[in-house]
């Protein structure tokens, strides 16, 4: 809940589940029409089923996991501009 009063559609968790699970009817539906799209393969590994979905998967934990590790050199104390 906002402190203004004011409530808002994602705030009731029903809403949420429901978007929660239209992503995932999202995602079933282009991997089920992945073998009827042609695809203008480069290389012969980007032609496999459902390569471009596992593909954006990855690189997206990859750099979810290099921030998090990029975070701990960059970090600065909390008192760091007070000083």
């Amino acid at each position: 809940m906002q402190s203004d009063g004011k409530t808002y559609w994602l705030d009731r968790k029903e809403n949420v589940r429901k978007v929660y699970w239209a992503v995932w009817a999202a995602c079933v539906v282009l991997v089920a029409l992945d073998p009827l799209v042609h695809k203008h393969a480069g290389f012969g590994f980007d032609a496999w089923f459902g390569f471009h979905g596992w593909f954006g998967f990855v690189a997206c934990v990859g750099l979810v996991l290099a921030a998090k590790g990029l975070r701990r050199v960059l970090m600065r104390p909390e008192d760091y501009y007070d000083r």
